[in-house]
């Protein structure tokens, strides 16, 4: 048998659940060959897993990289992580398909990205999802990619930001590029329902969409309509979705925002259990963190955030708005502000914001809660980032105890370096693997080897992702080799840009893209954007 890689004596988790065994594993080309004892056999590569633990790569079941691939193609905030398939699109915006010159999310429309043949450009040069997939071929990521189409994305590419109700008309083209989008590779259909424009839609657009989507065979993420105040309404929309188009489907960070809503949690609950009990797919994602991450505009009254940054800026730079925007935050939000953490700024005059609750600014400033918000948002430009702290730990716990939910970031990647190290991200940018394994363990007492099917072989079953997500002969060869007293997230609120610690090698389609901790420029890179097809 002619291997190219042979690791030797790994305590093997399988990522089906089973307990771990004393194994050797070969790998040739992209693909499993071998597993047991293997101490007859030979390999150019061989690797000393005495001691350390040999899992299947793991699956980011929600993250916003896509972007972001095309420019740091190594994603090294998740690969030292073990992250070896993210999955994107989430919550209404992907990066494809951008038509009609339709503006991306301004952390990525504000990139320089590689020249496409034919298509050289200072921001994003792509249209289509193929048009995407042949950017993401040409800068050969180091993982895995699978690519959701938004709902928002959609919108904006036949509306724009129109703050309305679609026509029949709008509809019809906005299933007709959804169809074309599958056709080209996008996995399913996701929708971001507390963000512009997609807050306008109707159930019967969203529902279109997803009747759509389930005949080609796709499936169904959902960053819901509410997860607080309105929370089990929100959920009763996407279980009729599910019933009426058969849809598999995915609650996208399962939560109960804000303290008021905390206490419906077994509720919510008890509905994924029923949808489950009569045989629908469904699943949920979480992040092990108390707090979300999302853009600060967020907290605009409805009002003054219809139809997108340009709509914002127009408001705030009118005086009798902008008093109106003030007033309205001081009457409304303001008990929040030591909740509210400002995440990624833009402006030189924002420098020093980040990491401070606007509680904190506030008293820096001398200013009302909606005086800081106006003048940050006013400097950036509408491009803030924020953590809200709404969240607590119990309900953590509750969530990520149950079986059906899996690890989702909720997070781009990052680097310490270039133009990603600019930001300030959330901690889950870097930790949230770690974490997510710690919590399971060592808080709510499951087997390593179920922490880890929560991390693999589920996502990879839920999503239907096939041959990876285990360890087995004829797989893909996606593996993690780490030391488990060491496996440790690091990124934290105030210094965000710290790698994880623990993760000695990670394989990608068979390539040793993380070698003894470090990145392996040598090795080449063999992510691929995973397709249904």
């Amino acid at each position: 048998m002619q291997l190219d890689t042979l690791l030797r004596q790994a305590t093997l988790f399988d990522g089906t659940g089973a307990p771990p065994v004393l194994a050797d594993v070969g790998i040739a080309a992209d693909k499993i060959v071998a597993i047991g004892d293997l101490s007859t056999q030979q390999a150019p590569s061989e690797i000393n897993a005495k001691g350390l633990w040999l899992t299947p790569g793991f699956i980011d079941t929600h993250t916003h990289s896509d972007a972001f691939l095309l420019l740091e193609p190594y994603a090294p905030s998740k690969l030292t992580q073990g992250v070896t398939t993210e999955i994107g699109g989430q919550c209404g915006g992907s990066a494809a398909p951008r038509l009609n010159g339709a503006k991306l999310p301004s952390d990525w429309e504000a990139q320089t990205y590689p020249p496409r043949p034919g298509r050289e450009t200072s921001g994003p040069n792509w249209d289509t999802v193929a048009d995407y997939r042949t950017c993401l071929e040409a800068a050969a990521p180091a993982i895995n990619f699978i690519l959701f189409t938004g709902h928002n994305t959609l919108r904006k590419g036949v509306m724009g930001d129109a703050p309305r109700v679609a026509t029949p008309a709008e509809l019809t083209a906005m299933v007709r590029n959804l169809e074309a989008a599958l056709e080209e590779g996008a996995w399913g259909f996701t929708t971001g329902l507390v963000y512009h424009p997609g807050i306008h839609s109707t159930r019967e657009e969203v529902l279109a969409l997803g009747r759509a989507c389930a005949r080609a065979g796709g499936m169904y993420a959902t960053h819901m309509r509410s997860e607080g105040d309105h929370l089990l309404e929100a959920m009763d929309e996407v279980f009729n979705l599910v019933r009426e188009s058969g849809i598999h489907a995915e609650i996208s960070h399962l939560k109960t925002s804000g303290k008021a809503n905390w206490h419906k949690l077994p509720l919510a609950l008890e509905k994924i259990e029923a949808m489950r009990a009569e045989g629908y797919w469904v699943h949920a994602d979480r992040y092990p963190y108390l707090s979300a991450g999302t853009d600060l505009d967020i907290i605009l009254p409805e009002w003054a955030a219809a139809g997108g940054a340009t709509a914002i800026l127009s408001h705030l730079t009118n005086a009798s708005d902008r008093q109106r925007v003030i007033d309205e935050l001081n009457a409304t939000t303001a008990d929040r502000a030591a909740e509210i953490m400002i995440g990624g700024t833009w402006s030189p005059e924002m420098t020093g914001a980040s990491g401070k609750t606007l509680q904190e600014l506030m008293h820096l400033w001398d200013l009302s809660f909606g005086e800081a918000v106006v003048r940050i948002l006013l400097a950036d430009q509408s491009r803030t980032g924020a953590f809200f702290f709404g969240m607590n730990e119990a309900n953590l716990h509750t969530i990520l105890s149950q079986p059906w939910v899996m690890p989702g970031s909720d997070a781009s990647l990052r680097a310490p370096w270039g133009p990603l190290g600019k930001d300030w991200p959330h901690p889950r940018a870097y930790g949230t693997m770690p974490r997510f394994f710690r919590i399971l363990t060592e808080t709510l007492g499951l087997s390593p080897e179920a922490a880890i099917h929560r991390m693999t072989g589920l996502p990879a079953q839920a999503f239907g992702i096939p041959n990876r997500g285990v360890i087995r002969e004829g797989a893909f060869a996606d593996l993690v080799l780490l030391d488990p007293q060491q496996w440790q997230d690091r990124s934290t609120y105030a210094n965000p840009h710290q790698f994880s610690t623990g993760v000695k090698d990670v394989f990608v389609n068979g390539s040793p893209v993380l070698a003894e901790g470090e990145i392996n420029t040598a090795a080449p890179r063999r992510g691929r954007l995973l397709t249904r097809a």
